[in-house]
């Protein structure tokens, strides 16, 4: 799914990346930003993290020219008032004319590096409110942010998500190179399908999909573990031998009457007791009215 979701974002779509302190998704924002440029499609960046130099570093040359850096690094908080984007212009009116003044920005891709820098700053019903405006209003066609989830409380992560179309979760993976990659995507029709793939991105930013681990996380010592038997030093027995089964089987459970217990039952053999009644003369006992003695 990975491979899928570079080769394009769908047309209104909102694509996180979600890192930590422990495995960074910045090379992962720069492979989405490489393969749209290959696509000849233009890219906005709004760099609140990291400068305009290192931002290209790595891009292929001949393409960064449909690259658009907006840079919101030098002077974030617009405090020398020589800043052209800062973080208090992150409202849709403000960001339609920032991104306006290159051209047509229907056909761009909008990259926020990244999108906490804008939560610690704004409110996060205000982020996601101008999240969803870029989203749904067209003002571009696509959206790709950066997200530090470590720097954030769960509900402001979740919220952030429940917005987007696909997110990627990055995480350490097994050896060096390689990460694991937690990918959530939700299509029109709202159905959601959920993968995990082991990668590694090669020095010209492209990404390479190592694997699809069966069980994510999952260490050899973990599956040893599992494959012992939890039954193994009990002091007692949990099962049966087949001479023991036989036995059970054959076994007469004393809640069940068989037939020769159930025919002694109901026939009664000789010297069994019997109880006998014979109407005394002083019985007032109408056969034909036996109720006759109530009064009623």
């Amino acid at each position: 799914m990975l491979t899928e979701l570079l080769q394009g974002v769908d047309s209104g779509g909102f694509l996180i990346i979600q890192d930590s302190a422990s495995c960074s998704g910045r090379h992962l924002l720069k492979s989405f930003i490489s393969a749209a440029l290959n696509r000849e499609e233009a890219v906005h960046v709004l760099g609140y993290d990291v400068g305009e130099e290192e931002m290209r570093d790595g891009l292929n040359g001949s393409a960064t020219g449909r690259l658009h850096f907006h840079n919101a690094y030098t002077d974030p908080l617009g405090w020398t008032d020589q800043s052209a984007c800062t973080v208090n212009q992150f409202c849709l009116e403000k960001l339609t004319h920032l991104l306006k003044q290159t051209g047509n920005i229907k056909s761009t891709i909008l990259v926020i590096d990244s999108l906490s820098w804008v939560l610690r700053h704004l409110s996060p019903p205000a982020v996601c409110k101008t999240l969803h405006q870029l989203r749904k209003g067209g003002a571009v066609r696509a959206v790709i942010g950066l997200l530090h989830a470590d720097m954030h409380q769960r509900g402001t992560v979740g919220s952030v998500c429940h917005l987007a179309s696909s997110v990627i979760q990055v995480a350490p993976g097994i050896k060096g190179d390689e990460a694991l990659a937690k990918i959530t995507r939700r299509s029109k029709s709202g159905k959601v399908i959920q993968e995990e793939e082991l990668f590694s991105i090669n020095e010209d930013l492209t990404v390479k999909v190592q694997s699809k681990p069966s069980q994510p996380g999952l260490k050899q010592n973990d599956t040893e573990e599992q494959e012992v038997d939890p039954t193994a030093n009990l002091t007692f027995n949990l099962r049966l031998s087949d001479t023991e089964r036989e036995a059970k089987e054959k076994l007469a459970l004393p809640f069940v009457f068989s037939k020769e217990k159930k025919s002694a039952l109901l026939h009664s053999g000789p010297g069994s007791g019997r109880i006998l009644y014979e109407p005394d003369a002083n019985d007032d006992y109408d056969q034909e009215d036996p109720d006759d003695d109530l009064d009623v």
